[in-house]
């Protein structure tokens, strides 16, 4: 019987899982050196430096903003990680395309902080999100249609896990809409959001979201 390399490749959940690890923590800690150190000739006091490290909380609030928002993700795709029962080439390179998503963050981070007022870095940054969902979603969708579920899953895993990142991904997108009214609105909303995904088991209410 000839073997087909498609058939053989990417097979090897554990390979995954570690790349999937390796890129998220890079990325998480990219977003930190976006933070600089206040510059020792700019400041002659220590009110000048209370100064100079209150103009770094645009981007201190970024890096905590966008660290949740990565930790949330990694938690959504290693619960899915955990159920599969083995993965083919097609799921691979799903994932590789939310690895992709999740190499861009530290940019559109950056980019928020340096523009936090225009309606267009907010944009671009939510479209980043919107694609790690997008991407996330997609790769579920894929399990579920290949059949390579845990046989011992929970019957309702499925659409318990396609209902978190649907809802939590209109909550984004409802959230970046109120930059068309104030970006601080729509910041706050996404922060909300955030902390909702990673304190809600502890919420009754909130943690059925």
């Amino acid at each position: 019987m000839k073997t087909f390399y498609n058939r053989i490749a990417g097979q090897s959940l554990e390979r995954l899982a570690a790349l999937s690890d390796g890129i998220f923590a890079v990325a998480m800690t990219l977003l930190v050196l976006d933070i600089h150190a206040p510059a020792a000739e700019s400041v002659r006091s220590e009110a000048g430096l209370w100064h100079a490290l209150a103009g770094l909380a645009p981007r201190v609030l970024m890096f905590l903003m966008s660290f949740l928002t990565l930790g949330i993700f990694w938690t959504g795709q290693q619960t899915q990680l955990n159920h599969l029962e083995r993965v083919n080439r097609s799921l691979s390179w799903i994932h590789l395309a939310f690895l992709a998503a999740v190499s861009m963050m530290p940019f559109s981070t950056s980019l928020l902080a340096e523009f936090i007022r225009m309606r267009l870095a907010l944009l671009v940054y939510w479209t980043n999100i919107l694609v790690l969902g997008a991407a996330l979603y997609a790769s579920w969708r894929y399990v579920v249609h290949a059949g390579l579920v845990k046989d011992d899953a929970p019957p309702d895993l499925p659409c318990a896990i396609e209902r978190r990142i649907l809802v939590a991904q209109g909550l984004y997108a409802a959230g970046a809409a109120l930059c068309f009214i104030d970006n601080r609105w729509a910041i706050a909303v996404i922060v909300l959001v955030q902390l909702n995904y990673a304190f809600a088991p502890k919420i009754p209410f909130l943690s059925r979201l």
